[in-house]
């Protein structure tokens, strides 16, 4: 196409649409590519009218995307899944494809995301929507507030960021499609690994990618796993605000996935040896892991989650530590990684009210159960008496 053109025109197409290939490759290839053509324009007309499948801009839909919502899909066990560029997108789009907008109630758990708080408490409210938080571990206030406020939309957390309350979703579910609200369930702590919610009738499963799905600490993402249904009212929204996941991240999202259950494992496994021994540790006044007796909902935990599998996320209390402590503690700790993220291979330790709930207030921190003295642990897949290692010099080197 380009011979005897100039050497600027074949700069911009020399090696570019080459003859299609008779092969496949055998791992997904990375479409960096806004535009898609067609034999004709006819295809492509076709395509935007919705008349045969295909892509036309990646704003619009992306082949790297579509693998990767694929495999989302089939993990959680939806019809079908969309990707975007944060889990705070996906949570934000879940909301408006529910139905809340002014004029509507929403009803939100106490004890979510601290970003998820503070859309539902500052950013939906500035827009006419009323707003109810509600504790979702106890069925009973659930169900009162539930008929008090008829809300379009239930939002909560399989387990909850930062306390590790676990919720009873096919009771929650069943309450309230009772009353024709739609539930949105983060999956983000659980994974597919340890629970499908839309195997119990959740409308929409979102997901921070970020975390567990990428695993691997360098990739930004989300996802809704939904019906197809739902997936035409969320394709619509992301086309207008434009809030996609990369071709490139969405490559690197689908690589970290294919590992996610051989790393849950550890994850898991290695949670559970540290929740124990945090919990006998005489400096600690609690611990908050699932998979402990002493969780207010283990029988709980027990009934919705594989044998033995309580998740790789812990958060604890150390005695008599306020900040200042807390800091101390974290400074002194030498494998574990300060950062501000979790679902890492590494372990990754976090202080909830500088970072994931910094932007709630004292009082709000509070009235969730968020002391100055709470630390949040992500148990990543290191060797565990040695993550146990780290914690045990820290805690002895903070005093």
């Amino acid at each position: 196409m380009v011979k005897g053109k100039s050497i600027f025109t074949q700069a911009v197409h020399a090696g570019e649409r080459g003859v299609k290939p008779d092969f496949k490759p055998v791992s997904t290839p990375i479409y960096n590519t806004v535009g898609f053509l067609y034999e004709d324009i006819r295809g492509l007309d076709a395509v935007f009218g919705n008349e045969r499948e295909g892509y036309v801009y990646s704003r619009y839909g992306n082949p790297t995307n579509s693998a990767l919502e694929e495999a989302l899909s089939t993990l959680e066990g939806g019809e079908t899944a969309l990707t975007f560029g944060s889990g705070m997108a996906a949570v934000h789009a879940s909301l408006l494809a529910a139905g809340v907008k002014s004029g509507t109630s929403l009803m939100s758990a106490f004890d979510v995301y601290g970003a998820t708080y503070s859309i539902c408490a500052r950013l939906f409210p500035e827009l006419g929507v009323r707003v109810k938080f509600v504790d979702v571990t106890s069925l009973e206030e659930f169900a009162k507030t539930l008929s008090e406020t008829r809300p379009v939309a239930v939002i909560l957390e399989t387990i909850s960021n930062p306390l590790m309350k676990v919720a009873d979703i096919p009771a929650i579910t069943k309450l309230a499609h009772h009353i024709g609200a739609k539930v949105i369930v983060d999956n983000t702590f659980a994974t597919p690994f340890l629970f499908q919610p839309l195997k119990h009738s959740v409308d929409f499963c979102v997901h921070s990618t970020t975390k567990y799905i990428g695993g691997h600490g360098d990739v930004l993402g989300g996802a809704i796993i939904t019906s197809k249904e739902n997936r035409k009212t969320l394709h619509e929204i992301i086309k207008m605000i434009g809030s996609n996941l990369g071709p490139t991240e969405a490559w690197l999202t689908l690589r970290g996935l294919k590992t996610l259950p051989l790393r849950m494992r550890q994850h898991c496994l290695n949670a559970m040896e540290v929740a124990r021994w945090l919990e006998n540790h005489p400096r600690i006044a609690r611990v908050n892991y699932p998979g402990l007796s002493t969780h207010p909902q283990h029988d709980l935990a027990e009934k919705l989650f594989p044998a033995g599998y309580f998740g790789g996320m812990i958060s604890f209390e150390i005695k008599g530590a306020g900040q200042k402590g807390i800091f101390r503690f974290m400074e002194a700790l030498e494998l574990i990684l300060p950062a501000t993220t979790l679902g890492d291979v590494y372990s990754l330790v976090l202080y909830p009210p500088m970072s994931s709930h910094r932007a709630l207030s004292k009082e709000e921190r509070a009235r969730i159960g968020i002391s100055d003295s709470l630390v949040r642990l992500s148990v990543g897949i290191e060797e565990a008496s040695e993550i146990i290692g780290d914690l045990e010099r820290a805690l002895e080197k903070s005093q």
